[in-house]
């Protein structure tokens, strides 16, 4: 049996270590790293700032597995599963008896939460958390992946497993690498011309920008499915994602107006791409950054990395499971019902070895987010500046 350790929370406000000034962050101890003055702000942290701490991983795991936070829980996915079936059947259902309305607009909005919805199926199949083997986990991954949200489940799991083994590490995290956003200020130093407005205000624009991220998410798998080289499942895969958009193309340009069936499939796209990109970006974005060749032990690189979302049952419903980052970067396999349990056993840890365990609500993350992007963005060269004029300038 695990015991919760009763101590003292203390909230701290946490100065420029890779940080937003007013996020508050549940700890025993903490360090401060200090940032570097110049035109390129950023700070990396390192084994230096992180030591690593011993068999911190191997204790916790072990009061998980005795706990019995690893097992299955297939009940749970099935009423999951049954409940986004009602709900794509409620959408096909509306669009028959909406016919020809700007109504339809509405029933597209709602078919963008539920494909998100079922996204985080397909992201807990990739993680082995549904079902008892490998295999079965795949399949139903990339059915719901490929077959039901249109994108590459082959893609999707090659880029995710490298985020999980390196979050936030320079030259091994995918999902910090250049982009239409920006994440290191060593990136945005080297944009100019339009290209460096954009990268100047991207914290402001992320959202605006995020109406976009359901159709890169298509366009990425495609791209990565006829790429060169061996791809599991590519034939599969391309064959789910055609008849899926076979299915749902053909009803929305039949029975709808021209102008309303674009309309109609910008809004599920849209909505889609905001409610995926509102669910992942609290977890790991203004949490610091680890330096290239930094050695970290698996808990302290997985625990200060991510960040946690308040809110309980509600936000797991909302984030499928994404609001308990820490715990699910510690036990990617485990089911979404238990990461609740496991919270209180990693915060014990925590405070026993003085981790910071960083947990925030829902709206201060999205402000962390924006203020990081901005100060990263602040790195960026103004298009308006003559650079010649920048590069002879007394400093």
């Amino acid at each position: 049996m695990w015991r919760l350790a009763i101590g003292i929370r203390l909230w701290l406000r946490v100065g420029p270590s890779g940080r937003h000034p007013n996020q508050r962050i549940a700890i025993i101890a903490t360090q401060t790293l200090e940032a570097t003055l110049g035109p390129i702000r950023q700070t990396y942290a390192g084994t230096d700032s992180f030591p690593p701490i011993a068999r911190s991983y191997t204790q916790v795991s072990e009061v998980v597995r005795e706990t019995g936070l690893l097992a299955r829980t297939p009940i749970f996915y099935a009423i999951v599963g049954a409940v986004l079936l009602l709900g794509l059947a409620g959408c096909v259902a509306g669009f028959v008896l909406l016919g020809p309305s700007w109504f339809q607009l509405l029933i597209a909005g709602a078919l963008g939460i539920l494909l998100t919805q079922v996204s985080f199926l397909a992201h807990e199949s990739a993680h082995k958390q549904i079902l008892t083997t490998g295999p079965a986990n795949d399949r139903v991954g990339r059915f719901l992946a490929a077959g039901i949200v249109g994108i590459s489940y082959s893609w999707w799991n090659s880029k995710h497993s490298r985020h999980h083994a390196n979050p936030n590490q320079v030259g091994r995290d995918p999902d910090i690498e250049v982009d239409t956003i920006r994440f290191l200020e060593a990136d945005a130093a080297k944009v100019s011309g339009p290209m460096a407005f954009i990268t100047r205000k991207q914290g402001w624009l992320f959202f605006p920008l995020l109406t976009l991220e359901g159709l890169n998410l298509h366009y990425l798998g495609l791209k990565h499915l006829f790429s060169r080289g061996e791809i599991k499942g590519r034939w599969v895969e391309l064959s789910m994602i055609a008849a899926r958009f076979a299915v749902l193309l053909t009803p929305i340009f039949f029975f709808l107006p021209l102008g309303m069936a674009f309309a109609f499939l910008g809004v599920q796209l849209a909505v889609f791409g905001v409610y995926m990109g509102a669910s992942f970006a609290p977890n790991h974005k203004g949490m610091p950054i680890i330096a290239p060749g930094a050695k970290l032990d698996f808990f302290s690189k997985q625990v200060r990395t991510s960040r946690n979302i308040r809110g309980g049952w509600w936000a797991t419903w909302l984030m499928g499971g994404l609001n308990y980052q820490v715990e699910h970067h510690l036990f990617p396999s485990m089911p979404r019902p238990h990461l609740s349990k496991a919270r209180e056993i990693v915060m014990d840890q925590c405070r026993a070895l003085g981790v910071p365990y960083t947990e925030t609500s829902l709206i201060e993350s999205y402000g962390i987010v924006i203020a990081y992007l901005n100060r990263v963005g602040l790195a960026a060269r103004d298009p308006f500046d003559c650079h010649l004029v920048a590069r002879f300038r007394p400093s």
